[in-house]
């Protein structure tokens, strides 16, 4: 999920590459067992996602601004372990179910970024009575409505339909949607009172449970970058862009059955992240 920018977007709902949702080969058994072998996504799946890709590319120059975020020259993140936990707490407010109140500083920025790329890039962006809450409680006033139209037009009945979901982004009866991102670590690049950059290195698990289908369950590796500005009290998204990696040398983790996948979705929650 990204606006694709100067920071060379590859993967994600928008920028210049593909959305976490693939389609494997048809001839790939959905829940076979081992390592997966480098990225086996389909030719046309890439196709048909550069579609959607493209319709929100344009967002990234729409929401860039004329003035660069100045560098913090006084970055008191230890140098030797940049996501090195701060001892904060996590926030304990939420507004329409997504993490709120962060702090005016540079540990409330990450904080704000390691919780907005969970949202972002999960199942609920997909459903449109779950994504107007999504992008009015993420998003800064000004490029809501905006970003709203092109996530509409992106997230289009045929596109659900691409990746196996209906046009309410519900699986089919049997089945259940997965995605799931789990931040690893986040880094400021730029920071002032105003205007925070931040990056965010995440893994996640993304498909379908079901023995027949088509878009199974498998994991990624990306960083998301997002542009925070301080605004009404809060860190909100000005704009944001996402890259694949970096990823670690695949396991020898024998996958799941689809079943065991959709349960571990339903018994295990999410996190509410602090830097």
């Amino acid at each position: 999920m990204s606006l694709g920018d100067e920071h060379g977007s590859s993967g994600g709902y928008g920028g210049t590459g593909q959305t976490h949702t693939r389609l494997p080969e048809a001839d790939v058994s959905p829940y076979a067992g081992g390592r997966r072998g480098g990225r086996t996504s389909s030719r046309s799946l890439v196709t048909v996602v550069g579609v959607v890709v493209l319709l929100i590319a344009a967002i990234a120059f729409a929401n860039r601004g004329g003035d660069d975020v100045p560098s913090d020259e006084t970055d008191d993140s230890p140098k030797a372990a940049a996501t090195a936990p701060s001892g904060e707490k996590p926030v304990q407010s939420k507004t329409a179910g997504i993490p709120s109140g962060f702090a005016h500083n540079r540990q409330g920025a990450e904080s704000a970024a390691a919780n907005y790329a969970v949202t972002l890039v999960s199942a609920d962006i997909l459903k449109p009575a779950q994504r107007s809450r999504i992008v009015q409680q993420l998003f800064v006033a000004d490029k809501q409505a905006s970003l709203e139209d092109r996530f509409n037009k992106a997230y289009s009945k045929e596109f659900l339909s691409n990746i196996g979901l209906d046009e309410k982004g519900e699986a089919a009866p049997g089945s259940t949607y997965v995605s799931r991102t789990m931040p690893v670590g986040t880094k400021v690049t730029n920071y002032s009172d105003a205007a925070t950059a931040v990056e965010v290195w995440c893994s996640g698990v993304f498909g379908t449970t079901g023995e027949s289908t088509t878009n199974p369950v498998t994991s990624d590796w990306f960083t998301m970058t997002l542009q925070l500005h301080w605004a009404d009290g809060d860190w909100k998204i000005d704009s944001f862009s996402q890259k694949d990696g970096p990823a670690p040398v695949p396991g020898d983790d024998k996958a799941s059955t689809a079943e065991e996948m959709a349960k571990a979705v339903k018994e295990y929650g999410g996190f509410t992240y602090a830097r």
